[in-house]
């Protein structure tokens, strides 16, 4: 398909179509262009060194559906209203999807949703799946999930009309363990010759120290994070097996999206859309002794965030930017690429002004952090913090415990400084502009 001039009463063609790379349990650092240096993510690492890489992007709540639910509504969750898996409050018209296609945009969503059932009617496109590596077909075989993202996505692109503007929303289920599986990560067959000669390190804090250091409502058996440990991580055997299948799911993804940034090129259209890759939550590689996500850990709460945005200047290539972003920052971005003004019910910021402005603008230092409590105190109980680059204050509000740790001496968060005198003044001023800006995200 090749772009069209627009005919009277259609949307012209400077309108920016928009595609977001949405994968999932993929932290910061999941990435070769970040360094590390196992992984293999070729596509990504050059789409990092056409556009700009964001070091510092962070959820503010790190589990899949809340995350999700910031994603659309530019809100934290106290706002949106969603405090697992289900819809959230905030009006449909006021999130990013709705905005898009009420302006005329031709809008997708393909693959994992995790808001409770997707409103396929608000989408011009939906093929909605997640849950499993292997889905079954109509016709009795089975087809990879990040295959079937890959297809789905390429229809997309291939069948969109071509006198209007298009968003599509790629949400991958890969990097995700199917839970309920012995194996948890389960790439494709073609997949498993890669890494199989490589030794996965192992955190420094990947011990039962670091695990006895947590607080007791944390470190203890009965915890899901520690459950989930023992699933993944709890021999070192398994930990190599795990990881290797588990950066192997990630490279499937980063091809798929070679294939889809190659299926823009192809149309004439890669020049005219904003591509940002993201995604919903980090994880823990048994860093703590713990496994999956949850609590304000850096493990848990830092994701990728790498933006190609035809408006950048060429000298843009290849930069990284240190500044705090925030998953609630995505939607009014993307609203601004549309030239739609973000409604004000939206909490996070346009962060293109980072790049785009010839002035750098005032921002963040700091954000709040949240998560509810899930099923009961023993299996995911309820953590927020105030996070700053240097500082992290952690609350735990069922138990009203606090911890303190200075990332600049101590960035593995190790040395819970909160009952330590010497630094009862900082505890004293982080707990009170915490309490600030827990009451400004509702």
């Amino acid at each position: 398909m090749q772009p069209c001039d627009a005919d009277e009463g259609t949307a012209p063609p400077s309108r920016m179509n928009i595609l977001v790379l949405y994968a999932d349990d993929w932290r910061h650092d999941t990435l070769g262009v970040a360094g590390n240096p196992i992984v293999k993510t070729p596509t990504l690492d050059q789409l990092a060194g056409e556009g700009i890489r964001f070091t510092h992007n962070c959820v503010t709540t790190a589990i899949c559906g809340i995350s999700r639910a910031t994603l659309f509504t530019g809100q934290w969750m106290s706002r949106h209203g969603n405090q697992s898996f289900k819809p959230w409050k905030t009006p449909w018209e006021e999130g990013y999807p709705g905005l898009l296609r009420n302006h005329g945009y031709y809008v997708g969503h393909v693959g994992k949703w995790h808001n409770g059932r997707i409103p396929a009617q608000q989408f011009d496109f939906s093929r909605v799946y997640a849950g499993t590596h292997w889905i079954d077909q109509p016709d009795g075989t089975k087809i990879h999930v990040t295959q079937k993202n890959e297809n789905d996505a390429l229809e997309f692109l291939k069948t969109r009309p071509d006198d209007k503007p298009f968003c599509l929303t790629v949400a991958f289920f890969a990097t995700h363990a199917e839970d309920h599986n012995p194996l948890q990560f389960l790439p494709q067959p073609e997949s498993m010759d890669p890494y199989q000669d490589v030794t996965i390190p192992v955190p420094v804090n990947a011990t039962q120290e670091s695990f006895e250091r947590l607080p007791e409502f944390v470190g203890n058996e009965k915890n899901e994070g520690r459950n989930r440990w023992h699933w993944r991580f709890d021999t070192p055997q398994k930990y190599q097996t795990m990881m290797k299948n588990y950066y192997r799911l990630a490279t499937e993804v980063d091809t798929t999206c070679g294939r889809i940034l190659a299926e823009l090129k192809e149309q004439g259209i890669d020049e005219n859309t904003l591509v940002i890759f993201t995604t919903d939550n980090g994880y823990y590689h048994a860093e703590h002794g713990l496994a999956d996500k949850w609590y304000p850990h850096q493990e848990s709460i830092r994701v990728p965030l790498i933006v190609r945005d035809p408006r950048m200047p060429k000298n843009i290539g290849g930069q990284t930017n240190d500044e705090f972003t925030l998953n609630v920052d995505l939607a009014p971005t993307i609203l601004a690429a549309a030239k739609i003004d973000a409604p004000e019910t939206m909490q996070g910021r346009d962060f293109s002004t980072l790049y785009l402005a010839s002035e750098k603008p005032q921002w963040r230092e700091e954000f709040f952090y949240e998560h509810p409590m899930l099923k009961t105190t023993e299996f995911i109980p309820a953590s927020e913090a105030l996070v700053r680059k240097g500082w992290k204050y952690m609350y735990w509000p069922e138990f009203e415990r606090e911890q303190l740790f200075d990332l600049t001496d101590d960035p593995i968060e190790e040395k819970d400084l909160a009952s330590n005198p010497e630094h009862a003044v900082k505890l004293g001023e982080m707990r009170k502009r915490f309490l600030q800006l827990k009451e400004l995200a509702r």
